[in-house]
């Protein structure tokens, strides 16, 4: 079990990478509206101890939390609740950035609450997994994109079918499936347009997932993966687009991909 417990009864997770920069370079990234909402998800962030954070993962998925310490640009402390459901522990969520050699940083998140119980043990752990992934997109817009903001074309399906089938109902019509890293990619004649390089897939236990360096429809990141949810498999992709023409590429591509979706999995329209 990756949950560490304290004497204190206090529990914690964390993941961490090395990414270069510069730590005021990868603040910017992981403490700014702008920077954060170019790897993660779109997010407002009122930069000072006091202020709020809202990050939305999707239509009604919104989780607030209110900065308790701030320390530019090294540390910051959000404590948040109910992003989880009813009676859910106080969750303290701390970023952290240190300098290493070589112009390179680390960059550590680590989630912090208080309970007697285990209830919540597997949810965090899924937390740090997803940490993880989210992790090699900050990677790569650090490698790729520094300081650039981006524009994120954020999409969400569901489905009754395995997360298997729901994968395949969705990479297969892009001329995704069975793709493996390194691979040139594109979707076919009558999708809409995504062509790249893949960066990366998961391992055999979360195979429902990839990563891909975008050229089309504006250089960019896609990440896409598949995980069960309250009786069902979400199917998420988000698109970070970057360049002079990255919003009004983005403002133009969502709509097209909605409609996707909808066709594809006539659930998410409903």
């Amino acid at each position: 079990m990756s949950v560490k417990k304290d004497p204190s009864g206090r529990r914690s997770v964390q993941a961490e990478i090395e990414v270069p920069g510069t730590p005021e370079e990868v603040w910017k990234a992981i403490a700014t509206g702008p920077g954060i909402s170019s790897w993660f998800v779109p997010t407002q962030f009122d930069e000072r101890a006091g202020g709020d954070v809202n990050a939305c993962f999707g239509p009604g998925m919104d989780s607030v939390s209110k900065i308790t310490e701030w320390d530019p640009p090294h540390r910051y402390v959000a404590e948040s609740r109910d992003d989880m459901g009813p009676n859910d522990p106080t969750v303290a969520t701390e970023w952290i950035v240190e300098a290493k050699d070589g112009g390179r940083c680390i960059v550590r998140v680590v989630h912090r609450w208080f309970t007697s119980r285990d209830d919540w043990d597997a949810q965090f752990e899924g937390h740090e997994h997803g940490w993880r992934e989210f992790f090699q997109i900050l990677r790569l817009y650090i490698r790729d994109f520094p300081g650039q903001a981006g524009h994120c074309v954020q999409l969400v399906a569901s489905s009754t079918a395995s997360k298997t089938s729901a994968w395949l109902a969705f990479t297969g019509p892009l001329g995704l499936a069975g793709a493996q890293p390194g691979q040139m990619l594109s979707s076919p004649a009558g999708q809409p347009s995504l062509a790249g390089r893949v960066e990366r897939v998961g391992p055999p236990e979360h195979a429902e997932l990839m990563l891909l360096r975008l050229e089309q429809p504006a250089p960019g990141i896609a990440s896409l993966f598949a995980m069960p949810m309250g009786g069902q498999v979400l199917v998420l992709m988000r698109m970070y687009l970057f360049g002079a023409g990255g919003e009004a590429i983005a403002a133009r591509v969502e709509p097209q991909w909605q409609s996707w979706i909808n066709a594809n999995f006539p659930s998410a329209s409903s």
